[in-house]
């Protein structure tokens, strides 16, 4: 008998209303969060340039399975990046087809071909006494023309 009061007033504390408030908050916060992972799947399915409203419609009705298919088949990378990286590529083949070097005194820009430096007038190469050619400050032979320097 003492056992069935005992169960009896368990249960009495669980009819209380506050459990009831309880639990719809849980839910609520649990539909918050649903919903919030509508939106985030909708905007950065908008920012890999994919089908945002089909995504999105995935999250809301499969809920966080679909979330997790999306996470799974998403783009890897967002179209900012892509464009980024595309535009550092055809700079840094610019900067190498320009045939452009650094001084090595002022650290100005200066051409490949260049016997002096025009900023800071160090000079860089010196020129062939045959063929007046720029060659390595080092070099004993013009590889041009087989001079003697």
């Amino acid at each position: 008998m003492d056992f069935l009061k005992y169960f009896e007033n368990i249960l009495m504390f669980f009819r209380l209303p506050i459990w009831r408030y309880l639990i719809y908050g849980i839910v609520f916060i649990l539909i918050i969060v649903w919903l919030s992972f509508v939106y985030w799947t909708f905007r950065d399915a908008r920012l890999r340039n994919t089908s945002a409203w089909f995504w999105a419609l995935i999250v809301f009705l499969f809920n966080y399975l679909g979330l997790i298919i999306y996470l799974i088949l998403r783009p890897p990378e967002y179209i900012e990046d892509v464009v980024e990286r595309d535009l550092e590529i055809k700079r840094m083949e610019m900067l190498l087809s320009a045939n452009f070097m650094r001084c090595p005194s002022c650290g100005k820009e200066i051409k490949d071909d260049f016997i002096i430096c025009p900023n800071c007038r160090r000079k860089l190469k010196k020129t062939c006494i045959s063929c007046d050619k720029p060659l390595n400050l080092e070099w004993k032979v013009c590889p041009y023309c087989k001079a003697e320097q």
